[in-house]
């Protein structure tokens, strides 16, 4: 913990101390510094102005100028990277537990070295920009997500009967999107599985899990999924992903209704209507917990050899319930950083907003406070260990360098080497299937960082001279829902489409629930999400 820590926080004390500072005085200033930006039109949230310049299509000194000069075959490390996050652990599992940081620095040097090299002083700016203005802030909110989520224990399970199942999947649906679908996922996936220990098909329990509360249910906010956050740092406002309610509405109100009456028949099939009565509900908050919350269930059995009924009670603690203050806090502190604007300062050449920073720093002390005042067991309880989320900080810390190419070339529209691309989607449902087809396979963020970049330079025309993402919201916002819902959506298709599927592979399979192979699982998604999909496309695309 102290290592994760420390390393998050030296960083910027690193740059604080080494960095040239030079405050931006006033409000008045930071206005005229950013006359063409949406901070000194409305109180919105917008990347700092460097990252602001890039998305928005201004400030192109560096991206625009370099993405027309990158050959195409700089991208090679980036799909290097990504090929290696899908094949490796489905091939060498051992060697990728062990060597991932590894495969992930190879790819990122073999483009950075030469990158630097060729355009020295712009190619520095770049990567500076890269991880000062996205990784950093990224890595800090999904670590304080992982370190508050981890601190709320489930004990027990109430049983698991259909509508239980039901609610279970709705509440782990809700919240997904504020929690994060990784933390959702670790909280609830234990208590789900011991649920339903009794039942003998628990396989589509796991699939519909990693469906709706690993993925899907991440839509609505910035904090559910990482792609979102990565709009969110490129300039999309915080509440805008609620605009994509009525997409989530339906793909999760249609999957929890297939899921209901799949698992009723199946509850019914293993004869439990029969053996098995809900007979009473009590909710209880008891005053020596403090910060639990506990749920009883009276439940009537009846014995499959001897008919004979007896009583039996099903138990549910949730102890830490005192994270969701952190969890506020830390939702507070990315809505802070959203609509206050303090100014900015200048770090190694990158312009940097001093509320990003205090967010940044925020963020932390709520991940630490969090860990310090959580008791220990409550962790034990979670099998909580920072393994997870180093292994996602590595990997992205070589994604967030090898993309730099992709989005470069892509920024500058018809004039890069990825002008195939631009000119190949047109439409929004180009970009939903398109999105939703590779995050399926490759990672969700990045992919949506891609194709976030294409419809900007694919449209740069229609807003030329005013903030890009400002149009992708307002008049492109159709284009925008496609992207943000086939990253966030199709990542269900496979377990290597968000990082929570694998987790509850394994965890489910540690309870001994014999999951579907690779290609077992995409069959599963296939049948039910596929033909989802395309009505979700001839609905709102």
């Amino acid at each position: 913990m102290k290592k994760v820590a420390l390393l998050l926080l030296a960083v910027w004390i690193t740059i604080g101390v080494g960095g040239s500072l030079a405050l931006a005085g006033n409000s008045d200033s930071l206005a005229a510094s950013a006359s063409g930006d949406s901070l000194a039109a409305e109180p919105a949230f917008v990347a700092d102005e460097d990252s602001a310049g890039a998305a928005h299509g201004e400030g192109k000194s560096h991206s625009s100028s370099i993405g027309t000069e990158l050959p195409l075959w700089s991208v090679i490390p980036f799909i290097g990277i990504l090929l290696s996050i899908a094949i490796f652990p489905l091939i060498a599992p051992h060697f990728w537990h062990h060597h991932f940081g590894k495969i992930s620095a190879f790819w990122a040097l073999l483009f950075a070295v030469p990158f630097v090299a060729e355009f020295r002083a712009d190619a520095v700016h770049e990567i500076l920009h890269t991880y000062l203005l996205e990784y950093i802030p990224f890595i800090i909110l999904l670590w304080a997500l992982y370190t508050v989520a981890g601190g709320i224990l489930v004990k027990g399970a109430p049983v698991g009967v259909p509508l239980n199942n039901l609610v279970m999947l709705i509440i782990g649906t809700a919240l997904a999107s504020w929690i994060g679908t990784t933390g959702a996922a670790m909280v609830l996936i234990r208590p789900f599985i011991r649920m339903n220990q009794y039942r003998q098909s628990k396989v589509h329990l796991i699939v519909f899990f990693i469906f709706l509360v690993a993925n899907i249910g991440g839509s609505l906010t910035p904090l559910g999924d990482p792609p979102l956050f990565l709009g969110f740092l490129q300039g999309v406002k915080f509440f805008w992903t609620f605009s994509l309610f009525w997409e989530m509405l339906f793909v999760a109100g249609v999957l929890l209704v297939i899921f209901y009456a799949w698992d009723t028949y199946m509850f019914r099939k293993e004869g439990w209507h029969e053996k098995l009565h809900l007979i009473d509900t009590q909710v209880d908050l008891p005053d020596d917990m403090g910060d639990g919350l506990i749920v009883n269930e009276k439940v009537e059995v009846e014995n499959a050899r001897t008919l004979k009924k007896r009583t039996q009670t099903y138990r549910m603690e949730i102890q830490g319930l005192f994270n969701i203050v952190f969890l506020l806090g830390i939702i507070g502190g990315v809505l802070f950083s959203g609509y206050v604007h303090l100014g900015e300062v200048t770090v190694l050449g990158i312009h940097m907003h001093w509320q990003n920073i205090i967010r940044d720093f925020f963020l932390i002390a709520m991940g630490l406070l969090s860990f310090k005042i959580t008791p220990r067991k409550y962790r034990e309880g979670n099998e909580f260990n920072w393994f997870p989320i180093l292994e996602v900080a590595k990997l992205f810390a070589g994604i967030f360098i090898t993309i730099i190419p992709a989005l470069a070339m892509l920024r500058a529209g018809e004039q890069g080497h990825l002008d195939f691309i631009i000119r190949a989607v047109e439409e929004p449902w180009h970009y939903f299937w398109i999105t939703g087809a590779l995050s399926s396979f490759l990672d969700n963020a990045p992919t949506y960082l891609v194709f976030f970049n294409t419809a900007l330079g694919k449209f740069s025309h229609l807003f030329a001279g005013a903030p890009g993402v400002q149009w992708l919201m307002s008049d492109g916002a159709i284009y925008l829902k496609a992207i943000s819902t086939g990253a966030v959506f199709f990542g269900a298709n496979t377990y290597i489409g968000n990082a929570p599927n694998f987790m509850v592979k394994s965890i489910s399979e540690q309870s001994n629930i014999k999951m579907p192979s690779f290609f077992g699982f995409m069959a599963y998604s296939l049948a039910i999400l596929g033909m989802l999909f395309i009505i979700t496309t001839f609905i709102f695309f």
